[in-house]
């Protein structure tokens, strides 16, 4: 007597194309220290395929195994020495869904068509291995058209509120700006930043310049190979552009461009040790964040240099809304510079765990903070705009399924950036607004890590608040699809953006 042994997803084990005749099926619960195996055992039961396929007498086992616990998955004839079949889970570049069941045969496998009917027994175990391979197929079919959707609603969004911006732009700054102030750079960046993906991600693919997988949630396996380091044509083209629409003769841009390649070369470094050591982790965590906090210091100390643009005869202010005003920092404005650089840089990065969900979540933090330094430099507005419409383009490449991630050099860029231009203006609190998924993101990661050691220490077990962090991986994990998670966060950044642009306004 064979038995075979299929492990899968524990929320996609019965499907309705599949199903199983009487006798009833016979489940049992079988816990391990190491790993959890939920195993239906299938005695005397007909695996039939719309009735076309049958096998009798059979004693099939299927296991199912939650996904922290397990990083690969089979199907395989155990006993069977001659030759068995066997059917193992793949994925090309990001093509299967995550959550899906995509099989393929590790020997060549005739599979049998709808009119062919079996009696042999390994045929009903290939027929049923065939209707698992076609599971899945339609809906990544369909995640994939929600993550476009996703991607042309942001787009649109986006360029019509820019539109609407620049048609009332001179009733904010009271001064005339030149037509298409904000769009122009949005979509100026946005183009080339496309186009460049279509000529960079081939070149990254063959240099293997590649995701390291390690200690990811095991839906997330799919996502090994995918090309990385993104940021190496997205930050320079962002910056590029807004440079050359001011001129090369803006203070404030000028020292926004530098920190933002400041912190691009920091992850930089990174993601190139990371290839090199064939591991996810490259600088360790305090050399980063000691170099974060140089380049942060080192921007503080430029702005007492410079003489930078400001309605406000002082610096070093920080602009709130009525009552409370002006609020000046003195000497610890160098200490909330530095913690805004480190801790934007580092919660923008751990915001980049879903395709799309970066980039989407930056571009409008971006935008929102264009609106509320618009009074006050409208050259950063210029910057801000240019940073968002480079995210964009660079959505049209890491959307859902995506073929390049950004890495470490585009998103403690993207932070290094937001982290800039609020230091340049003062404007801490529109940014905590437009950010707010991104600080949730990195909040989450705070509170487990704290609550986990501190129950830890009273009660000698670590207790947790989410199942996984960052909070996106305990949405996932709570059965939420990812471009629903996606797209949830962009609405909500949506919403955040208009507010901290509208908070930014009324605190000049």
């Amino acid at each position: 007597m064979r038995s075979y042994s299929l492990n899968l997803p524990q929320s996609r084990l019965l499907h309705p194309s599949i199903r199983f005749n009487r006798p009833a099926i016979n489940t049992f619960l079988s816990n391990h220290h190491s790993r959890s195996l939920l195993c239906f055992k299938l005695l005397g039961s007909r695996v039939q395929r719309y009735g076309h396929c049958s096998t009798k007498d059979r004693f099939v086992v299927l296991c199912t195994m939650d996904w922290d616990s397990v990083s690969s998955f089979s199907l395989d004839d155990r006993v069977d020495s001659d030759g068995s079949i066997g059917y193992a889970f793949s994925s090309s570049e990001g093509e299967e869904s995550d959550g899906d069941i995509i099989l393929n045969p590790i020997t060549d496998v005739d599979i049998p068509t709808s009119s062919d009917r079996f009696h042999k027994p390994d045929d009903a175990l290939t027929t049923t291995a065939y209707e698992l391979r076609m599971i899945g197929k339609s809906q990544k079919r369909n995640r994939i058209k929600y993550g476009m959707i996703i991607n042309i609603g942001l787009v649109t969004f986006l360029t019509v509120f820019l539109l609407l911006l620049d048609s009332h732009a001179w009733r904010i700054v009271r001064l005339p700006l030149p037509p298409f102030h904000l769009i122009c750079p949005f979509t100026a960046s946005a183009v080339l930043v496309s186009f460049a993906g279509y000529i960079c991600v081939p070149l990254f693919r063959i240099s293997r310049m590649q995701m390291i997988i390690s200690k990811w949630p095991a839906r997330h396996s799919y996502k090994k190979g995918t090309t990385t380091m993104g940021g190496l044509f997205l930050i320079p083209i962002g910056v590029g552009v807004a440079e050359v629409l001011v001129g090369f003769s803006s203070i404030e841009v000028a020292g926004a461009s530098i920190a933002t390649l400041a912190f691009a070369t920091i992850g930089l470094v990174d993601d190139f040790l990371c290839l090199v050591k064939r591991r996810r982790i490259g600088l360790s965590q305090w050399v980063r964040i000691l170099l974060e906090v140089a380049v942060g210091t080192s921007f503080y100390f430029w702005l007492c240099a410079r003489n930078i643009a400001s309605p406000y005869s002082i610096k070093m202010v920080v602009p709130l809304p009525l009552p409370l005003g002006l609020v000046c920092m003195g000497g610890s404005y160098v200490l909330l510079t530095s913690f805004c650089f480190v801790s934007m840089a580092n919660g923008m990065e751990l915001t980049d765990g879903l395709d799309g969900l970066a980039g989407g979540t930056a571009a409008l933090a971006f935008i929102g903070m264009s609106i509320a330094v618009l009074p006050i430099c409208s050259d950063l507005a210029v910057f801000g705009a240019s940073m968002a419409g480079a995210c964009v383009g660079f959505l049209f490449h890491n959307r859902y399924k995506a073929s390049v991630f950004m890495g470490d050099t585009g998103t403690l860029a993207l932070g290094g950036a937001l982290a800039a231009m609020a230091a340049s203006t003062g404007m801490f609190f529109p940014l905590l607004i437009s950010s707010g998924v991104i600080v949730l993101e990195a909040l989450s990661v705070l509170l487990q890590v704290s609550y986990f050691k501190t129950t830890k220490h009273m009660h000698g077990i670590g207790r947790r608040l989410f199942r996984m962090v960052p909070l996106h991986y305990h949405l996932e994990s709570c059965g939420i699809k990812e471009p629903v998670i996606v797209a949830g966060a962009y609405v909500i950044s949506c919403i955040l953006m208009l507010y901290a642009g509208y908070v930014g306004l009324i605190s000049v």
